[in-house]
C-alpha cells in the first residue's frame, strides 16, 4: 500500500529540496544509467549517492531496474506531474495577483496623467 497523496507529496518536495537529488533526476531524464554512472559527475562517494537514490526512490521519483547483474536506476515522471498540478492550482492566485497590480498601475499612470494636466494649467 502506497503513502496517502499528501505524504506522497511532501517526499516529493523534501526530495526535490537538495540540488545533488535535482542533478541526478536532470541526469536521469536523459535515460537510465547506473549507480556508478551517477556517481562520475559529482564529488560524492558512491554510498553518498546511493543514499541520495534512496531518498529519490521513497519519493517515487525514481526506481531501479535489474539487468543482468547491473540495476539500472530510471526516472518516474508521475510524481513529478502531481508535483507540477499541485503547484499549478496556485498558478491563478500569482496571476490574479499580478492582473491586480497591472491594474493598479494603469489607474495610477492615468491619475498621474490627470494631475499633471491639472498642474499645467493652474
Amino acid at each position: 500500500m502506497g503513502a496517502a497523496p499528501t505524504q506522497q507529496l511532501d517526499r516529493v518536495f523534501a526530495a526535490l529540496a537538495d540540488p545533488t537529488r535535482r542533478a541526478i533526476l536532470a541526469r536521469l531524464a536523459n535515460g537510465e544509467a547506473t549507480v556508478n554512472e551517477l556517481v562520475a559527475p559529482f564529488d560524492l562517494s558512491q554510498p553518498t549517492i546511493s543514499k541520495h537514490l534512496k531518498v529519490l526512490e521513497g519519493a517515487g521519483l525514481v526506481s531501479r531496474g535489474r539487468n543482468a547483474q547491473f540495476r539500472p536506476v530510471r526516472i518516474n515522471a508521475a510524481p513529478l506531474q502531481r508535483a507540477a498540478r499541485w503547484i499549478g492550482d496556485y498558478q491563478r492566485c500569482w496571476e490574479e495577483s499580478l492582473d491586480q497590480l497591472d491594474a493598479y498601475v494603469k489607474d495610477l499612470g492615468r491619475k498621474e496623467k490627470r494631475h499633471a494636466g491639472k498642474r499645467k494649467r493652474d
